[in-house]
C-alpha cells in the first residue's frame, strides 16, 4: 500500500474523537468538571474516601469513580460490585502489558 508524503501510517485523525467530545467549548466544560470532581475536595473528605476504599479493597480513584458515576458509597455489603471493579482493573492492567 502506497502512503502519501508525510503519512506515518497512523490512524486517520478525522476519526479521532477525544474523551470530552467534539468541539473546543466542550473541552473547557469537561476540564472544569474533571477538576471539580477530583481536586476541589476538602482534605478530610479525601482521607475518608481513601480509608473507605482501602477497607473494601479498592484504590482511591476506583472508589471515587464509583461515587461520581453511580452515586454509591461502597461498603462491605457490596462485595459483588467490588469484585467486578477489581476484575476490570486486572483487565486494564493486562491490556497495558507489552
Amino acid at each position: 500500500m502506497e502512503r502519501a508524503l508525510g503519512d506515518n501510517g497512523g490512524p486517520p485523525l478525522d476519526e479521532h474523537v477525544p474523551e470530552w467530545g467534539v468541539g473546543i467549548g466542550n473541552y473547557f466544560e469537561w476540564r472544569a468538571a474533571h477538576r471539580a470532581a477530583w481536586r476541589s475536595l476538602p482534605h478530610e473528605l479525601m482521607l475518608w474516601r481513601l480509608e473507605r476504599a482501602e477497607r473494601v479493597g479498592l484504590t482511591y480513584e476506583e472508589y471515587t469513580l464509583e461515587i461520581i458515576e453511580r452515586g454509591r458509597y461502597l461498603g462491605p455489603d457490596d462485595a459483588a460490585r467490588v469484585a467486578s471493579i477489581i476484575r476490570a482493573r486486572r483487565r486494564r492492567l493486562s491490556d497495558r502489558q507489552p
